[in-house]
């Protein structure tokens, strides 16, 4: 793939990068008003985004920080407005049917599934009511709004649903266990305003690409990694942090890694059971064959899950 410019082209993600809008080294920010009072020794304040390609890339980094740093760490997730319109053309990117073929590619480069006929089936107008139904979903229990956000991932990048629609925003908020009523009061009202914050926040931050993420102690003092890195990246920001942050040993089978994580790509099923990348497709294929797991492939890969899995 060649690389394209990412000036003020907030859907083009760039593969050296791993950063789905410009970005920008010089972010700053006041890490001791964004600091809030913690347990944990280390917070992550994550920016992401329900269509970012590039956060569906580091999902396997991301999964295997809990497990290894959960006891160390707490992530805040704010969301960046990938896709407010459809208003500009910029970076070869400027109507749904662009995004297609770009999909296809960061896929292969990320070895994770995104089926970009999305984008030529039931393209989304904008990101912004995922986003806003991801911080209704943070009002009533932030553990269920990752799982939301989790679900809201599978469906836009493999299952070719059109997250702005509230048929699927409805249909994953049932699957994680949300109250609808509830859920769907704080959508049409405070969520919104929440999301405003997430943006102004993050303009304050300066991001400008996503994933953005801060990583920052008590004292003040933070790192900040940009884009999809690999997992050392995240662990040394930690590290830098906390030299003293403990790994958490956790076991590897997959029994207990679908207990935690009820659907994995193989990808993350390498990154988290130390199993070569080259075998992990083998041993879900296998555990499918003997009606362990359930397979759904796409046209760029597949994703597993536990059988009678409750989500």
């Amino acid at each position: 793939m060649k690389k394209e410019t990412l000036n003020d082209n907030p859907l083009l993600c760039d593969i050296e990068t791993g950063m789905c809008g410009p970005a920008d080294e010089n972010t700053g920010m006041d890490s001791k008003s964004t600091m809030q009072s913690t347990k944990k020794s280390v917070k992550l304040i994550y920016y992401t985004d329900p269509i970012c390609s590039s956060c569906w890339g580091i999902e396997p980094q991301l999964r295997k920080l809990k497990l290894e740093y959960g006891n160390a760490i707490e992530i805040e997730y704010r969301m960046g407005g990938l896709l407010p319109d459809w208003s500009y053309n910029s970076g070869g990117i400027g109507k749904p049917s662009d995004v297609a073929t770009h999909w296809d590619e960061v896929s292969v480069h990320y070895d994770m599934p995104i089926d970009g006929d999305l984008w030529l089936e039931d393209p989304l107008d904008s990101s912004y009511p995922p986003s806003i139904a991801f911080k209704a979903a943070q009002m009533q229990d932030n553990e269920k709004a990752v799982l939301f956000l989790r679900e809201f991932r599978e469906m836009v990048f493999l299952q070719k649903k059109n997250i702005a629609k509230w048929e699927h925003i409805e249909v994953a908020a049932e699957k994680v266990g949300l109250n609808i009523e509830q859920f769907k009061t704080d959508f049409e009202s405070n969520a919104k305003a929440l999301f405003e914050e997430d943006l102004k926040l993050g303009k304050e931050l300066g991001v400008r690409g996503f994933p953005t993420t801060f990583f920052l102690d008590g004292a003040g003092n933070k790192e900040i990694v940009y884009g999809s890195r690999p997992y050392a990246f995240y662990e040394m920001a930690i590290l830098k942090l906390n030299p003293n942050a403990k790994k958490s040993e956790y076991n590897k089978n997959w029994e207990t890694l679908f207990e935690i994580y009820p659907t994995l790509t193989a990808k993350e099923f390498s990154e988290l059971s130390g199993t070569p990348r080259t075998e992990s497709e083998k041993q879900l294929n296998e555990l499918v064959e003997k009606g362990n797991l359930e397979k759904h492939t796409t046209k760029n890969g597949s994703i597993w899950t536990r059988k009678n899995a409750d989500r």
